[in-house]
């Protein structure tokens, strides 16, 4: 897998070249998620508010950790934007299986 560049500068800043990372959970490697071919809903999904994305998958919580998802800045956007209804993204809560 080649390296993916499909996230904001701050993600990208803390992906930079890494290709996978450490599952939390299991303490094993996993492949980051590629949005190139993969479903967003296959591998994470939000807390109550969210707020905050919750990996899923080894994938998804390696991808969340490695890339702070779930830093204060975003925390922060995603209630404002919650709060013109213009958060979550549609299709991270309605897609289809």
């Amino acid at each position: 897998m080649g390296n993916l560049a499909l996230a904001c500068q701050g993600c990208n800043s803390h992906k930079h070249t890494k290709t996978e990372a450490l599952d939390p959970v299991t303490k094993s490697l996993a492949p980051l998620y590629d949005p190139r071919r993969q479903r967003w809903s296959d591998h994470f999904g939000w807390n109550n508010d969210y707020t905050q994305i919750v990996g899923l998958s080894p994938t998804g919580r390696a991808t969340t950790e490695a890339l702070h998802l779930n830093r204060g800045s975003l925390i922060n956007l995603r209630q404002i934007l919650t709060s013109i209804e213009e958060h979550p993204p549609i299709e991270s809560v309605d897609e289809p299986a």
